[in-house]
């Protein structure tokens, strides 16, 4: 019997001449969780995109149960049992969750796709893991968490030997995390070996039996959970300790320079009634349960969503922030909650993505855009980001998710906003690039400028923030000073508005 159910070896790959993997190696064993970590652009998604048929490797070899293998494609590697869940989904929304499941490989009757075989299927599947959708409803109806365990759920349908979890958690609800391990711990029981890429720490130390960690596309080390601590993998990561996870808080709020007075939108999910303040030089963050209407509100602000009501004011001046355009004009700038769907370009280049909030200022008198001035801000914000890339034309989609981030982020800064909105600044980004990101929006802060924070993570919100306010069920429950609360206060809040029949999603 094979010690190991997959061993990949030796495995290198380079794109426009640099190499982002150098030699990386990796054994998994069968019924184990094996976690891989690194930070974004240390090439973890790269070799499971090797691995499965996407990228074909420069060097190196793959074996599963013994015997090597390079498939052509990902369809050859669904069929010889190698599965991946990809952290940037890629579905057909305009179709059924069943569709999804089964597309390429539907039951047939004669010559016909065998509907009610089909569904059936595809409730079997689900009851088997605990999911709670109907299987004739369309994908593009359901929520970015109730995607994602679709597309788990794809995955396992496949009888996989090998299934890859790239990010799975980063849009689930404390709910769904659960019933994800749950769901892995059922293939575990079924000798499945999971390879499960992760930036949360908590998960990694509750799922994994064994942790390898990638560093500057090279192969760091391997070892079982039991013999690791989080300082440990913190340090095979970046090379270095973090003594802090979170820096200290330069900025002083002053004033009040933004007003929101009893703003209402006019679609579900909706907004109802919200008013507050935010001071200059303030971090204002934004707590809730999933359907809080966080999102719904930041959105609202941008011009996002239709207001029916309600009244917004920059120093006392009243703004039609009633469209985004008018928005960017007024200096706002929104960073949005899912990266792929609405913040990037994916076949487009660095360059682009980087400058084209700011496209107008780049106009000489003719109307012409001035080539050089618009090299010269991608290669600033390229440096100051710290963005890893091979150049300033490589596509974005190439880019690790993290990398992608903080083009995004650097391409509203080239707006000079005075109020940013920032969305879940920090999911799927690693430990080392996540302090990054807490320093320059306190260093934005520091600077004068007012900054709101959505995020789904309390400790993220209670490290950087001065206030924070919490929605529930589209209303205010309430703000608190982030020195003088913890977060049973904060739940407590985010419970305040729900109904007796509203389902719960923490």
């Amino acid at each position: 019997m094979q010690e190991y159910l997959l061993s990949i070896k030796g495995i290198s790959k380079s794109f426009s001449g640099v190499k982002v993997l150098d030699k990386v190696c990796l054994n998994v064993r069968a019924g184990t969780v094996h976690a891989l970590m690194g930070e974004n652009g240390a090439g973890k998604s790269t070799m499971m995109k090797c691995l499965f048929g996407i990228y074909r490797q420069d060097e190196g070899q793959f074996f599963l149960n013994g015997n090597e293998f390079n498939f052509e494609d990902p369809k050859h590697a669904l069929e010889n049992g190698v599965s991946m869940v990809h952290q940037e989904l890629n579905q057909v929304t305009q179709r059924t969750i069943a569709d999804n499941i089964w597309l390429g490989r539907y039951p047939k009757k004669g010559p016909f796709v065998d509907e009610k075989a089909m569904a059936r299927e595809t409730r079997a599947l689900f009851d088997k893991l605990g999911i709670h959708l109907d299987p004739s409803t369309r994908l593009e109806t359901l929520s970015v968490s109730q995607r994602q365990m679709v597309e788990i759920a794809k995955a396992v349908s496949y009888n996989a030997k090998i299934i890859v979890l790239d990010e799975p958690t980063s849009s689930l609800t404390e709910n769904e995390v659960r019933m994800l391990f749950d769901i892995i711990k059922v293939l575990k029981s079924q000798d499945v070996g999971i390879i499960y890429i992760s930036h949360k720490m908590d998960e990694i130390f509750e799922i994994s039996d064994d942790i390898s960690v990638l560093r500057d596309g090279k192969y760091i080390g391997t070892d079982s959970v039991d013999n690791l601590t989080m300082d440990k993998i913190v340090n095979m990561m970046v090379g270095r300790d973090l003594d802090h996870r979170f820096p200290p808080k330069s900025n002083v709020p002053g004033d009040v320079h933004l007003e929101v007075k009893n703003i209402s939108t006019k679609y579900a999910p909706y907004v109802r009634d919200v008013s507050f303040s935010l001071r200059r030089g303030e971090i204002l963050g934004i707590a809730g349960l999933v359907g809080a209407g966080r999102t719904e509100l930041v959105e609202s602000l941008f011009g996002a969503r239709t207001l029916t009501s309600g009244e917004v004011f920059m120093d006392g001046k009243k703004l039609d922030n009633s469209t985004p355009r008018k928005s960017i004009k007024n200096r706002f700038a929104l960073l949005t909650e899912e990266r792929r769907t609405t913040g990037i370009y994916p076949v487009a280049d660095v360059t682009f993505n980087s400058t084209i909030a700011n496209i107008a200022a780049y106009k000489n008198r003719f109307g012409l855009l001035q080539d050089k001035q618009i090299k010269e801000d991608t290669d600033t914000q390229i440096a100051n980001m710290r963005i890893k890339t091979p150049s300033k034309k490589e596509q974005l989609r190439s880019l690790s998710g993290g990398n992608q981030q903080k083009v995004i982020i650097g391409r509203w800064l080239l707006t000079n906003p005075d109020v940013l909105l920032l969305d879940e600044p920090t999911r799927g980004i690693d430990v080392g690039a996540k302090y990054e990101i807490y320093q320059l929006i306190i260093d934005l802060a520091a600077s004068g400028k007012s900054v709101i924070v959505v995020s789904s993570e309390m400790p993220e919100l209670i490290g950087i923030t001065n206030r924070i306010m919490v929605m529930s069920n589209g209303r205010m429950a309430g703000i608190v000073d982030t020195e003088k609360t913890d977060q049973t206060e904060i739940f407590h809040l985010a419970m305040k508005h729900l109904t007796n029949n509203k389902e719960v999603e923490v």
